[in-house]
């Protein structure tokens, strides 16, 4: 588990970072280019992360595949996977090519949704690079080959920054593009990756012999579909979560809304690890699900959640243990009496994080390992329940009617976790034991 997980985690950190670096560049611009390159590259990887959701099912396929070892299986698979990534892709265009009207009627700022705009259409050209990506991930990872995965996301993470410096600046004999070279170099960059696992594939013998040329299998496309939007939908409703949350936090005041995105912030950088597990443990589940070893399946799982909840209680020692020295190391100045109340008041969240994290990476693994099990849509009501039937609610309740502001809003969320973490985790006890008792009679 640890073999597969690791590399993937290493690699989702290089996307995190080159989040991060695109922030860094263009902060040299001033808050307007800051406020559209943030809102712009917010609005599409979101969405784009969102989509990619419907794509996890190919992994899963071809873990079932390997597993049940009928390797002619996998080709028709990713081709189908190709064809589906694409079709999303077609779908993204118009979405963000219209983006400025849609902008303004939602009462945006005039130059603001003009500068998105741009910045958006920029990256739509990279919407198919984007999606095809999230196959091959999908395809590395279930073939276990997830090195690829984090060699090619160190190498664009250094890529990045590089092409953002030199298209925002114009040095090197690069152009100088402001605002929209940040847009490019992501879109270069992106690009880049997807040529990158191209070469990788079919430079590797036990890849090679995938081809991806030949008929299509409209049935597998069909299964593909139906099997990957619940997911999607499942990563729609907690990512909407979040960002309805900030909009709360907002309504609360800007000390909250400052202190609410730098919390959040260290939250996800710590989900990384149990992200990857689960982008693990749903291939190590499929695998031993199509060798017909339910058992293994269940132990899988089980390794699974033993190793994410340990990483996420080790952090959560770590916030709990020292949260105002955490807060200190996003430049605030305690001498200054607006910043002092922002790292007290992050100092608070953290606490609260604390448990958020340990039900945040529980609920992610467990849902992780009921895809192994072909499992989405019963998941996706049940988070969806947990989330914006339980959690939102009560952060709400708990934020305004009793008064607790920002801390009684991260209760709520972390009530929400709570709530998905039961219910998943029981979700996959039982689909598990069913299966074992299909096989043992």
């Amino acid at each position: 588990m640890l073999r597969l997980a690791l590399p993937l985690a290493v690699a989702q950190l290089a996307q995190v970072g080159m989040g991060i670096t695109d922030t860094i560049m263009i902060g040299a611009l001033g808050r307007d280019a800051l406020a559209a390159g943030g809102l712009g590259s917010g609005l599409f990887f979101a969405t784009g992360a969102v989509l990619q959701g419907a794509l996890v099912g190919v992994g899963i396929l071809i873990a079932h595949a390997r597993g049940a070892q009928e390797p002619e299986k996998i080709a028709p698979i990713l081709r189908a996977g190709f064809v589906l990534a694409m079709t999303i892709a077609a779908g993204m265009v118009p979405l963000f090519w219209f983006a400025e009207p849609i902008l303004l009627a939602m009462g945006q700022p005039t130059l603001l949704a003009h500068d998105v705009s741009g910045y958006v259409q920029i990256l739509t050209l990279c919407a198919p690079a984007s999606m095809l990506l999230a196959v091959q991930r999908s395809y590395l990872t279930a073939m276990n080959h997830p090195r690829a995965v984090m060699v090619i996301g160190f190498g664009a993470l250094i890529t990045n920054g590089i092409l953002n410096y030199a298209l925002i600046h114009g040095v090197w004999g690069f152009p100088k593009l402001g605002l929209m070279g940040s847009a490019t170099a992501s879109a270069i960059t992106i690009w880049g990756m997807c040529a990158a696992m191209v070469v990788a594939i079919r430079i590797t013998p036990d890849l090679r012999a995938h081809n991806w040329r030949g008929p299509l299998d409209w049935k597998l496309t069909s299964e593909l579909a139906n099997l990957g939007w619940p997911i999607a939908v499942t990563f729609g409703v907690e990512i909407f979560l979040f960002m309805a949350s900030a909009l709360l936090m907002g309504l609360i005041g800007t000390t909250a809304l400052a202190a609410h995105n730098v919390t959040i912030n260290i939250a996800s950088l710590t989900f990384m690890v149990p992200l990857a597990i689960a982008q693990a443990v749903n291939v190590r589940v499929g695998f031993h699900l199509g060798a017909q070893a339910p058992v293994a399946a269940r132990q899988a799982a089980v390794v699974a959640l033993m190793l994410g909840v340990t990483f996420m209680a080790v952090t959560a020692l770590v916030m709990f243990s020292v949260p105002r020295s955490i807060a200190l190391l996003f430049s605030l100045d305690p001498t200054v009496p607006s910043d002092a109340e922002v790292i007290e008041l992050i100092a608070k969240l953290l606490v609260i994080t604390a448990l958020f994290q340990v039900f945040d990476g529980f609920q992610s693994i467990a849902a992780g390992a009921l895809r192994g099990y072909k499992d989405t849509r019963v998941p996706m009501m049940l988070v969806t329940v947990g989330y914006w039937g339980v959690g939102f609610p009560m952060a709400w309740i708990l934020a305004f009617p009793m008064d607790m502001g920002a801390v009684g809003l991260w209760w709520g969320l972390a009530l929400s976790l709570a709530a998905a973490a039961v219910v998943l985790g029981a979700r996959l006890w039982r689909m598990s034991g069913q299966r074992i008792s299909e096989v043992t009679g």
